[in-house]
C-alpha cells in the first residue's frame, strides 16, 4: 500500500482511580494515536508510554514529537508492503519502540482492512476468545485487597496479578496466600528492586507464585539471569524486552522463563510476532500485557493474544475498569466470566469516538 496521509494525536485520559505501582501513582494515562490512510481506508494505532519516562525512557510528549518530526515522514508517500518493510524504514532511528509501534500498529489495522480480514485472523489466531486475568495495584489496606481479590475469584478470573513495591511486599503476599491457598497469582515489581535485595525473592519462593514479573532494573538482563539461578520461582521479563534481539539475549543467558509481550514496548505487532515465534521455538512461554491503553490499543493486544504460545491469561481490561468513557468504540467488555473477544470486523474492529477524541486531545498534527 502507498501511505497517503498520517495524523498523530497525543491524548490524556483520566482514570477513575489512581493506578499505583512501584513508579508512583498515576491519575491520567497519556497515549499517542496514529491514523494512517490509504486506498480510502484508515488504520489506527496506539502507543501508551504514559506522561513521563518512568516505565521506560519514552513518554507521550516525546513520542508525539518523534513520530511527527522524524518517523512519520519516513513512511509518508511510500509503498509499505509489509510490517518488516515498515520496520526497516524506521530502523535507522535508534530505539524508541513505543514511537515505532504507533505507526506499526496503524499499518496492521489498515492492511487488515484492505484485505477485508479481522486482524486477529490475519495474524493467525485460531480462536476469537481470549482469557484474561484480574490485576490489582497498591491499596490502602491488605484486608481491602483480600476482599477485592475474593470478588475476582467469585467472578471466575483464572489468575490474579498483584503490584509489588517496597512497603507493599512480603506481608501483603503472605496474607493473600493465606487467604487463598490454591489461587494462581504472581507479583509485578515494575523494576522496583536490586540484586542486593535477593532475600525478598528467596522468601517468595515459599509462597508458590506463578512468576515474579520484572523484579530488577528496566534495562537489565544479567542481574535477572543471576537472580534466576538463586530462586525457584520463574522470572518474567517485561520492561527489559524491547526488541527481538533483547528477547533472544535474555533467553540465551537464562534471564527469564516467561515474557510479557506488549506491542507498544517492543515496537509493534511486527516485532511482537517475531518474539513470539522465537520464544516458542526455544520453549519460552509468553502472555500479553497492557499499558492501560484505550480500546484502540487493547483490541490490538487482543488480536496478539489469540496467537499460539500465549500460555497465561492476558492483562486486558474492560473499559469501565479504568475509564468512565473509553476513547475507542466499541469499548472493551467481558464476553464471559473472564474473557474478551476479538471483533469479527476488518482490522481491529475499533475506531476512536470522535467526540471523546476531541475532548481528550492535547495536541495533534496532520501529514500528507
Amino acid at each position: 500500500m502507498k501511505i497517503e496521509s498520517i495524523e498523530v494525536y497525543r491524548v490524556a485520559m483520566p482514570v477513575i482511580y489512581p493506578f499505583r505501582t512501584a513508579y508512583g501513582d498515576g491519575h491520567v494515562i497519556e497515549s499517542v494515536l496514529v491514523k494512517m490512510c490509504s486506498q480510502g481506508l484508515e488504520g489506527w494505532g496506539e502507543a501508551t508510554p504514559w506522561d513521563s519516562p518512568l516505565y521506560s525512557p519514552e513518554w507521550a510528549g516525546g513520542v508525539f514529537s518523534l513520530v511527527r518530526d522524524w518517523l512519520a515522514p519516513q513512511l509518508l508517500g511510500q509503498e509499505i508492503s509489509s510490517g518488516d518493510v515498515l520496520q526497516d524504514r524506521l530502523a535507522f532511528f535508534k530505539g524508541n519502540p513505543f514511537a515505532k509501534a504507533s505507526l506499526d500498529l496503524a499499518w496492521w489495522d489498515l492492511e487488515a482492512k484492505i484485505k477485508e480480514m479481522p486482524l486477529w485472523r490475519m495474524l493467525g489466531g485460531q480462536e476469537d476468545t481470549v482469557e484474561v486475568g484480574a490485576d490489582f495495584g497498591v491499596m490502602e489496606t491488605i484486608p481491602q485487597l483480600v476482599e477485592t481479590i475474593q470478588e475476582a475469584v467469585d467472578a471466575g478470573f483464572p489468575r490474579v496479578k498483584l503490584k509489588f513495591r517496597p512497603g507493599w511486599d512480603l506481608e501483603m503476599v503472605r496474607s493473600v496466600r493465606q487467604a487463598f491457598p490454591d489461587l494462581v497469582f504472581h507479583v509485578d515489581c515494575n523494576s522496583g528492586y536490586h540484586l542486593e535485595e535477593a532475600e525478598i525473592f528467596l522468601a517468595l519462593d515459599e509462597l508458590n507464585l506463578a512468576m515474579i514479573e520484572q523484579p530488577l532494573r528496566h534495562d537489565d538482563l544479567l542481574d535477572h539471569a543471576q537472580l534466576q539461578t538463586r530462586i525457584k520461582t520463574p522470572i518474567c521479563l517485561d520492561e527489559s524486552i524491547t526488541s527481538l534481539e533483547r528477547a533472544c539475549q535474555a533467553i540465551d543467558i537464562g534471564a527469564c522463563h516467561w515474557i510479557n509481550l506488549k506491542p507498544g514496548r517492543v515496537g509493534g505487532i511486527t516485532v511482537a510476532c517475531q518474539i513470539l515465534q522465537e520464544a516458542e521455538r526455544r520453549e519460552i512461554s509468553c502472555w500479553v500485557g497492557g499499558m492501560l491503553e484505550s480500546a484502540i490499543g487493547s483490541y490490538h493486544c487482543i488480536a496478539l493474544a489469540t496467537l499460539p504460545n500465549m500460555k497465561y491469561p492476558a492483562d486486558i481490561f474492560p473499559s469501565k475498569r479504568f475509564y468512565k468513557k473509553d476513547l475507542g468504540f466499541p469499548e472493551i467488555e467481558l464476553s464471559g466470566t473472564a474473557q474478551v473477544k476479538a471483533l469479527p470486523f476488518p482490522g481491529i474492529g475499533c475506531v476512536p469516538d470522535k467526540r471523546q477524541l476531541e475532548n481528550l486531545v492535547v495536541e495533534s498534527h496532520f501529514l500528507s
